[in-house]
């Protein structure tokens, strides 16, 4: 096999079909390696990247891997004569380098571990063990992915709030409805483990190639839930709108976990069961909105520091900008979609904003989990085909800007914003919005532009800022005009701002050692983004993967 990278197709070349695709690929590498077709015995996507750094010459550029008739000699002689000839160094023997799940080796029957929270850490998590043969007992507070879906469309519908089964709440996490963006800044072998498994699960192929894959809010709920009847095919419980309320912890010899309590909500005939079960090891995967999980182990003298976050709002323009922007006379070509964007802006107070969660042709949701507090987020469908692009657009909360020393400080000011947002809104989850130019100038909007806001609870037009600390609206108003540098149009004078995005990462970690296990208490795991250790669909099911390994070899 040979790894070859740097293959240049031009966009003209491509019509956003597999099948072009392949056989774009396939002419290039044959061009690439002055070999045969018959020679050619197979061609795959390995990476796919699209370059639109000069406007006029816009191209995919690839990495692929090649199985040639013929042995490996005959590889490496053709290695040598390119580099002979052409000086080029871009293709290589491939050296496979499988990921592997961690196996049980022991020979004692050992108490079945807890994974608290079915989002992408909790799912892999429990994945994991379940391959290793520890049977895991998965909870998940919210419900299945159909009754979930039925509970967003009622709340986007009626204003009423499931606190239980909602946006941040559920079967997948809050990854389910907020695009399914698999785009990660880490390394890690797992990656394509987890890639290889969500295509098996029903995602689209071409994730296991492209640079910046992503899933589609429309596809993940068929993806979680195969990924749950796989834990449950081999050997694991799940159980679903089932909550931790109260963990033990035993302090002699040291502080160690012995149980927790469990209660499990049924749905059909509202009865709540309360049961406690003996647990010696129990994953933290709850996400960054179980504030009540928190709470419990705060109570419960489990080590926990303050970290930085991020707090905003969402900011829509139309998708039709975006893509003249980055693409240039290239925009609407079908290879190439709709154009996302990534932006950063740094000033001079040693402040920061940025773009987080970019929803090319998405759609900003209510994102609520508590009553009486609006929270935004966004998604996207798998063809990404909405009107508006949206995207976080949102600043640093640093630990020295809350006050006091409770470790949970900034869950507090996420919920005062939130409730902040709630009252300018008039109530109903009906979100606060703002124009831009009327949010550069500091004045209030009494109605909106030509961008229709997607908010489903629709909006109340006033000032976003007072609903966010004065130091993240003052970075926000002084990024718009360096991000418009970067993005022609950002600054444009009617693109919307809906208010308040709290929830993009937890403001608190929950401490762990270098094993992944409690520095405070032995046999908790946290795990994923809630417990401060993850930042996206990726690097936590990554972390999930990591926990269950750790816990794996701690029981010998």
């Amino acid at each position: 096999m040979l790894d070859i990278s740097n293959i240049r197709i031009p966009v003209d070349q491509l019509d956003g079909t597999e099948r072009t695709e392949e056989l774009a690929l396939r002419k290039a590498v044959l061009r690439k390696l002055h070999v045969t077709p018959d020679d050619l015995l197979s061609v795959e996507p390995r990476k796919r990247s699209i370059d639109a750094r000069k406007k006029n010459d816009v191209h995919f550029t690839y990495s692929v891997r090649v199985i040639l008739r013929g042995r490996a000699n005959a590889e490496r002689d053709l290695m040598a004569k390119l580099k002979r000839r052409h000086g080029d160094g871009s293709v290589r023997i491939a050296e496979p380098k499988p990921f592997s799940l961690p196996g049980y080796l022991g020979t004692e029957r050992v108490g079945r571990p807890v994974v608290v929270g079915a989002g992408c850490a909790g799912l892999f998590c429990a994945l994991a063990l379940a391959e290793a043969g520890l049977e895991p007992l998965l909870i998940e507070r919210g419900q299945d992915a159909t009754r979930r879906t039925a509970a967003i469309e009622h709340f986007n519908e009626t204003g009423e709030l499931n606190p239980e089964s909602n946006i941040q709440f559920g079967l997948g996490g809050a990854g389910t409805f907020s695009d399914g963006k698999l785009a990660t800044g880490t390394k890690s072998r797992a990656h394509r483990y987890i890639l290889e498994t969500l295509v098996e699960a029903g995602a689209q192929r071409e994730i296991l190639w492209d640079a910046k894959p992503h899933v589609g809010s429309d596809v993940l709920p068929q993806v979680v839930t195969h990924i749950l009847n796989q834990i449950e095919e081999l050997g694991g419980e799940v159980r679903l709108s089932c909550r931790m309320t109260e963990i033990e912890i035993a302090d002699t010899p040291s502080p160690h976990v012995t149980s927790v309590t469990l209660e499990q909500h049924d749905p059909q005939t509202g009865l709540v069961i309360s049961q406690k079960a003996a647990a010696s090891n129990v994953v933290i995967a709850c996400g960054h909105s179980a504030r009540d999980v928190f709470e419990l182990l705060r109570e419960r003298g489990v080590a926990m520091e303050r970290k930085t976050f991020a707090m905003g709002v969402r900011i829509e323009h139309l998708q039709s900008m975006v893509d003249r922007s980055q693409y240039g006379a290239f925009a609407g070509h079908p290879a190439l979609g709709a154009a996302p964007y990534k932006l950063v802006a740094h000033l001079d107070n040693k402040r920061s904003a940025f773009s987080f969660c970019m929803c090319p042709g998405g759609y900003v949701v209510a994102a609520a989990s508590e009553p009486g507090g609006v929270v935004t987020n966004g998604m996207s469908l798998s063809d990404r085909a909405g009107t508006n692009a949206n995207s976080g657009f949102l600043a640093n909360v640093f630990p020295g800007d809350l006050p006091g020393n409770d470790v949970l400080a900034g869950v507090e000011l996420q919920r005062q914003c939130e409730k902040a947002a709630f009252a300018a809104g008039g109530g109903g989850y009906v979100a606060p919005a703002q124009l831009v130019s009327d949010f550069l100038q500091g004045t209030p909007s009494s109605a909106g532009g030509s961008i229709e806001p997607t908010y489903p609870r629709g909006v109340a037009w006033g000032d976003v800022s007072q609903c966010l600390p004065g130091y993240v609206s003052d970075t926000l108003r002084g990024a718009i005009p360096r991000m418009d540098r970067q993005l022609h149009g950002f600054n444009t004078a009617d693109a919307v701002l809906t208010g308040v995005e709290t929830r993009s990462s937890s403001p608190v970690r929950v401490t762990r050692d270098k094993g992944c296990q409690s520095i405070s208490t032995a046999g908790l795991w946290p795990c994923g983004e809630g417990a401060g250790y993850a930042g996206g669909i990726m690097s936590a099911a990554t972390d999930g993967l990591r926990v269950a390994a750790a816990l794996v070899e701690s029981l010998g």
